[in-house]
């Protein structure tokens, strides 16, 4: 089995696990290159169908050509499709940076959503190679009754042997493409020929690597106009794929901070 067909049968064994384990659950779509891929190994777990929610929790400040997408293929792929907004900024923290406190918006969006709809687990397509965080994470993830998460308290997955059992009432996040790489996503997209949003391919010599909001999602310096150049960029470039996110900028312990209280 060749590398990309293992990943996927990998995948697919713990969407199918979460499935089975967990009573209430949802996917979580944020609509970028590594959600996209998680939906569609999602319909591929389940011969087409997703037998789940999939939920976009909306800050309305994302790209237009990001909801055009959302639209076009929450119809397309039949899925059961639910939007959640996010609270204004004026809510959230104001100790955090600027972008960290407008990005805060989407944790305290995803709480509601959990309560509103009793949801006891969520399938997020975080990457372990993403950010140094998330590297801490597990597959199977057990969160707090507020969605918070504590690193230092996580169970072992050696070879992976995910526990999928938790006392009644645990809230838990479920990660399929923990393993993955960038360039997995994008050699999978093309093998499978996933659809693309067109931000991610280079304009006037940018291009983003990862999308966010509008106003603290900014392009990197790329002449990649193809899966084929993108992949081919990746293999050289010492540039981080979220360093066009502002809050990866800002005080080094915002993000795990988010991450604690349940950002994703």
């Amino acid at each position: 089995m060749d590398r990309l067909s293992a990943l996927e049968a990998q995948s697919i064994f713990i969407l199918r696990e979460a499935f089975n384990r967990i009573d209430k659950l949802a996917l979580l779509w944020s609509l970028g290159k590594d959600s996209n891929v998680m939906v569609w190994l999602a319909r591929k777990a389940f011969f087409g169908h997703v037998p789940f929610p999939v939920m976009h929790v909306d800050t309305e400040k994302k790209f237009p050509e990001m909801y055009a997408f959302r639209d076009r293929y929450a119809k397309e792929w039949n899925l059961t499709f639910l939007r959640e907004l996010c609270p204004p900024v004026e809510e959230m923290d104001e100790t955090l940076p600027p972008a960290a406190r407008s990005a805060a918006r989407k944790t305290a969006g995803l709480k509601a959503a959990i309560a509103k709809h009793g949801f006891n687990g969520l399938i997020a397509g975080i990457r372990r190679d993403e950010e140094a965080t998330r590297a801490k994470e597990r597959v199977f993830s057990p969160r707090g009754d507020q969605g918070n998460w504590d690193f230092r308290d996580q169970p072992p997955e050696f070879f992976d042997q995910y526990k999928t059992e938790f006392p009644p009432g645990t809230h838990v996040r479920v990660h399929p493409l923990l393993h993955w790489t960038e360039v997995d996503i994008w050699l999978y997209t093309k093998r499978e020929n996933i659809p693309v949003i067109p931000l991610y391919f280079a304009k006037d010599g940018k291009r983003y690597r990862s999308l966010g909001d509008q106003d603290i999602t900014n392009p990197v310096p790329s002449t990649a106009v193809t899966i084929d150049e993108i992949i081919e960029e990746l293999r050289t470039t010492r540039v981080a794929e979220r360093s066009g996110r502002a809050m990866d900028h800002e005080a080094e312990d915002s993000f795990e901070r988010l991450r604690a209280e349940g950002y994703l």
